[in-house]
């Protein structure tokens, strides 16, 4: 535990120390240029970010399902991804494993944090007010209409915020409605992120994270509160699958049930 109580406290100077120039960057990059050309300088910070979480603090990840993504040649496939969330990390990681660009619907509040909060704001992304209900959904779907129309594609945390290992909060459906709305499919993601790295919380401990992609799963002619069940159907049962341990019923199941070589 000291140990890893060291090595987080390196890796959060580490992210201190990278970001600020890196965001400056950004900053004045964004006076000359926009679009895409902002938005892949700072995922480049993001893979140092994710890299130095591994090379301080020993958090490796693994993926699969990439193929369920539209690929490089379909630049124009739009999608909602609708995501597993239970720590900072998969927001880091997961633009960085996309081919293309993303766009985050985010809580305004995070634009005022410095540096990052700065970058941030130069990207094309969806920051709401939350405590605006209505007017937030509002532009959620005129933005997420725009960014499909360009071929982006936006990401969301069905849950809504970030949650404990093995514990599941409520599936709402803004995500699916907006998939609806635009017309696109929705990508279900599992990540189980806080078996390293857990929800509030900077203590990093080495480990495997896992990242799952599903199939794509088409929007039209769906409602939305039963397409997002479908979502929640596949990502709950994926994150059992990637991570048994988490759920401790599903654990005593596996430990007690019995083997090829058990005898009755």
């Amino acid at each position: 535990m000291f140990l890893s109580a060291i090595r987080s406290l390196l890796f959060v100077l580490f992210l201190t120390v990278t970001v600020i120039p890196w965001a400056l960057a950004v900053v004045l990059i964004s006076i000359f240029v926009r679009g895409d050309t902002v938005y892949w300088s700072c995922v480049g910070w993001l893979r140092v970010a994710t890299w130095g979480a591994k090379a301080i603090c020993g958090v490796r990840f693994r993926v699969q399902g990439l193929e369920n993504l539209p690929s490089e040649a379909e630049r124009q496939s739009a999608v909602v991804l609708l995501a597993k969330h239970q720590s900072t990390w998969e927001t880091f990681a997961l633009p960085t494993l996309m081919s293309h660009p993303m766009a985050y619907v985010f809580k305004r509040e995070l634009l005022y944090v410095p540096f990052f909060g700065w970058a941030m704001a130069r990207m094309d992304m969806i920051h709401i007010d939350r405590s605006r209900r209505s007017q937030a959904w509002a532009k959620v779907a005129a933005q997420g209409r725009r960014l499909a129309q360009k071929g982006h594609w936006v990401i969301m945390f069905p849950e809504g915020t970030r949650m404990a290992r093995g514990e599941k909060g409520e599936y709402k459906s803004g995500g699916s409605r907006l998939a609806i709305e635009c017309g696109v499919p929705v990508v279900p993601i599992a990540a189980t992120s806080a078996r390293c790295w857990p929800r509030k919380s900077f203590l990093l401990r080495p480990g495997v994270i896992d990242v799952s992609i599903g199939p794509a799963i088409a929007s039209q002619g769906r409602a939305p509160a039963e397409l997002m069940q479908e979502v929640e159907r596949w990502i709950e049962t994926e994150m059992r699958r990637l991570d048994p341990q988490a759920y401790p019923s599903l654990a005593a199941d596996v430990a007690n049930a019995p083997t090829s070589q058990s005898r009755a």
